[in-house]
């Protein structure tokens, strides 16, 4: 029974002994070992064999990279207005050395830099641009942040504002001026179009007038030639006319035919004045149809040259 025990003592010994030997580390994870309360090696993926009694696995780190919740906090902006800020951050353990030993929690002293970077770079800024100019802080954090980190073997990666929160009365205010500032742009808006209309509908009038100032001066033009034109012709139709009288009468039987065209002419003339009034002047010859022949065939007769003469006589007239 007592052999029994002191096997069993030896088993637990033997395996507590195997467990501090005989060591698997995880992927993506660096342990620190130290001998005697020194540090010794870093241990990184895969099975290792410690000294016992003498090793002891004194840090565990995780390579990957870490986000950190930076909590909200107040900052006062370059305008002294109080905003609530909070982000998250992302770094990741480059050192495992360094971060064992250069410092007591680099998660919260990480944060706590984070903080003080960002109420630093708000208070540069008015509130109007801390919406604007969030990239930029972003940027100016991680650079401040990274600077002082390394020496505890971290790199910080980046960081992201997630909330910025202004007090209730500045979010109304911000409000009004965003309504007014689009009202302002909306009435711009309007008064550019009407003004652009206006314009349209002044340079269409001006169009207007001037194609039809242009239509009626090609009117004008095209009249002026038309009537030229026809004062033209008419002018030569009764040149041609005049023209073949005179030939007409330089043949047989001519100055016989203008007789009797002048004897017809004549008596209709005086019939229509019969029927126009009651009072008229007529000359005192006019029974005398063959002395009016003869007088009007003596104006007819060719002259010298045989040119046809146009001659007159005047007749007393007698008032009727």
């Amino acid at each position: 029974m007592g052999s029994l025990i002191v096997a069993v003592v030896i088993a637990v010994f033997a395996m507590i002994l195997i467990s501090k030997i005989a060591r698997v580390v995880p992927q993506q994870q660096a342990w620190v070992v130290e001998r005697l309360g020194k540090y010794s090696t870093t241990l990184h993926a895969g099975f290792h064999i410690l000294v016992p009694f003498l090793d002891t696995v004194r840090y565990k780190h995780s390579l990957k990279e870490l986000a950190l919740d930076v909590p909200e906090q107040v900052c006062i902006t370059k305008d002294n207005v109080q905003v609530g800020v909070d982000g998250v951050l992302y770094f990741k353990v480059l050192n495992p050395e360094r971060a064992s030993y250069g410092i007591t929690d680099y998660t919260y002293a990480i944060s706590q830099l984070a903080q003080t970077t960002l109420r630093s770079e708000i208070g540069r800024i008015d509130l109007d641009k801390t919406f604007e100019e969030r990239t930029h802080i972003n940027i100016s954090v991680v650079e401040e942040v990274d600077k002082a980190s390394e020496a505890w073997g971290v790199k910080v990666l980046r960081y992201e504002i997630k909330n910025i929160n202004p007090p209730h009365d500045v979010i109304q205010a911000m409000e009004k001026q965003m309504r007014a500032e689009r009202e302002k742009r909306a009435l711009i808006l309007q008064s550019e179009g009407q003004r652009d209309a206006a314009i349209n509908t002044a340079e269409g009038e001006k169009q207007n007038t001037i194609k039809a100032s242009e239509a009626k001066k090609q009117q004008a033009i095209n009249e002026a030639e038309g009537q030229a034109a026809a004062i033209l012709s008419v002018a030569t139709a009764t040149a041609e006319g005049i023209r073949r009288v005179a030939d007409a009468l330089k043949m047989p039987g001519g100055a016989e035919a203008v007789q009797l065209r002048i004897a017809e002419q004549y008596i209709e003339s005086f019939g229509k004045l019969a029927k126009v009034g009651n009072s008229m002047i007529v000359p005192a010859n006019l029974a005398d149809i063959s002395s009016m022949l003869a007088m009007a065939t003596n104006a007819l007769k060719p002259t010298v040259g045989h040119e046809p003469k146009l001659s007159a006589r005047v007749q007393p007239d007698a008032r009727a």
